[in-house]
């Protein structure tokens, strides 16, 4: 019979935090396997050194490269993919011939470990086992000691990696974080805590649970003596006092002040603030204007949907206030409120705000009789490039004549009302931009609309579908009204339909003449 494959889970340092399991399967092991760095003491093997059997066979699997620096032909990645082939091949020499290999593993075995390699390469092969083992970060977090979490905290685990702007924006989203793999990336990372206005509070810990180990605050490290093993602590906690201060004393404000026309009158209200209302564009950093960019450089908050608000760069100072979709006009209020406190807020819509985006919810919400004290908050809004205006300039110049632009959606609007706007257009012969053609529970509508301009419209019309325009995953069909695959339609898609005088050059470009016969 084939040898068993077992991976152990040791623990971060402390021989003491070894598991019982841990202990007896590596006590029984015939063959004992672990990692170790280029010219360094494999620390895995240290900490379990008391139990390794003096009968085993020691296979030490020695990194032949630690960072990106090598000369081998196929560069860091080709150098790994051949070490962890050899790898391979050495224990699996001991499993074909029916003896056990335990490979030890620091920390847990699957939490940014080496392990995982060959358990991917063995899982099909042979009888696999992973023992965990207690991480990094949990020996860190009682090292310190301070609570990571809280109740609904939400912990984020980040490698240190990430781009900066990146993992400022995570760092920002986040209650609780542990921020993994330093060494060379700390000023960066540091960086990234400071843009979140994370840095107070976030926790330092070095070689946490062994004999050197270490803390300190991350604003008092010296960057250039921070090894690998370390990494850093920021508790929920350094966010939540504060952010559920200022919510309970916007609570308060709401039902107090800021609905207490006599409060207004005698000068207990703050002044309002402008609010702000951004188009951020369909996506790529280029199509944002340089007039938005300058905007939310400047505000304290950023209001919007998630996927919006993520698209903003995390900077010192900036709130984010990120909810789910269909829930416009309540955004809306919460940034009224904000501006009514004098506090300086953006509300972000992708393409242009006020293209079936959250300007008409500012000034619904502002003209909500119920809540008569947002009237008075001034609102600007800030256009942005539409996602019809990408997905025309990636085609040619279908929109260079008189079009209309008619969103699907029924969630605000009953089909009767878009069923005779769809007959209007189509009537006309204007080029009709679609917006929110289908979603996974709202399909019919996109084969309505090809029925109702297949009525009108000759099947040989032209459409042009753009899905995920100015993103990397972007793509440009250009097709007929009558070959149109409406199963293919989501709400990644823009359509444009040409007029009947929309035409496609053999290069592909299309193009509505500006003159009308």
């Amino acid at each position: 019979m084939p040898g068993r494959f077992l991976v152990v889970g040791i623990g971060p340092g402390d021989p003491e935090l070894i598991t019982r399991k841990a202990e007896r399967l590596i006590g029984a092991a015939p063959v004992i396997a672990f990692h170790a760095g280029v010219r360094k003491e494999s620390h895995a093997r240290r900490i379990a050194a008391e139990l390794i059997p003096a009968t085993a066979v020691e296979e030490e699997l020695r990194y032949p490269v630690t960072t990106g620096a090598t000369d081998h032909p196929g560069g860091y990645v080709g150098a790994l993919a051949d070490f962890y082939d050899e790898c391979e091949a050495r224990l699996a020499a001991h499993l074909d011939a029916g003896r056990d290999v335990v490979l030890l593993a620091e920390g847990d075995p699957l939490f940014y470990g080496s392990s995982m390699y060959l358990v991917d390469r063995f899982r099909d092969r042979f009888d696999v086992e992973v023992v965990p083992g207690v991480p990094a970060f949990a020996a860190a977090t009682a090292t310190v000691p301070a609570p990571l979490v809280r109740q609904n905290d939400v912990l984020t685990v980040l490698p240190g990696t990430l781009p900066e702007a990146e993992l400022a924006r995570r760092l920002a989203d986040t209650d609780g974080a542990v921020i993994m793999k330093l060494g060379r990336t700390f000023p960066a990372v540091r960086s990234a805590l400071a843009q979140a206005g994370r840095l107070e509070g976030a926790l330092y810990v070095e070689r946490a649970s062994q004999p050197e180990e270490r803390w300190l605050p991350v604003a008092d490290v010296d960057a250039d003596a921070v090894p690998y093993f370390s990494l850093i602590v920021v508790p929920g906690d350094s966010a939540g006092p504060a952010s559920a201060e200022r919510m309970r004393e916007h609570a308060v404000w709401s039902q107090t002040a800021g609905s207490d026309p006599e409060n207004m009158r005698f000068g207990t209200k703050p002044q309002s603030a402008e609010l702000l209302v951004v188009g951020l564009g369909p996506g790529p950093d280029g199509w944002l204007t340089p007039e938005a960019s300058a905007a939310l450089a400047e505000v304290d908050h950023v209001v919007g949907y998630a996927p919006y608000v993520h698209r903003v760069p995390q900077r010192e100072g900036l709130q984010r206030h990120a909810s789910g979709n269909t829930v416009e006009v309540d955004r809306a209020r919460f940034a009224l409120d904000l501006a009514l406190r004098g506090e300086r807020v953006a509300v972000v819509s992708g393409g242009d705000a006020g293209v079936f985006g959250m300007a008409a919810a500012v000034f619904e919400a502002a003209a909500d009789p119920e809540h008569p004290e947002h009237a008075g908050v001034p609102v600007r809004v800030l256009p942005g490039v539409s996602a019809v205006q990408a997905v025309a300039a990636r085609a040619g110049a279908p929109i260079g004549a008189d079009f209309a632009v008619v969103s699907l959606s029924d969630r605000l609007k009953p089909w009767p009302v878009v069923e005779r706007r769809l007959r209007a257009i189509a009537e006309a012969d204007l080029v009709l931009g679609i917006y929110n053609p289908a979603s996974r529970s709202r399909r019919e509508q996109v084969v309505e609309t090809q029925k109702i301009l297949l009525e009108h419209r000759s099947s040989d019309t032209v459409v042009v579908v753009g899905r995920d325009v100015g993103r990397a995953e972007e793509s440009l069909t250009v097709t007929t009204l009558g070959a149109l695959d409406t199963d293919s339609i989501d709400m990644k898609c823009l359509l444009i339909i040409g007029a009947s005088s929309t035409r496609v050059e053999p290069n592909g470009t299309v193009w509505t003449p500006r003159w009308v016969d």
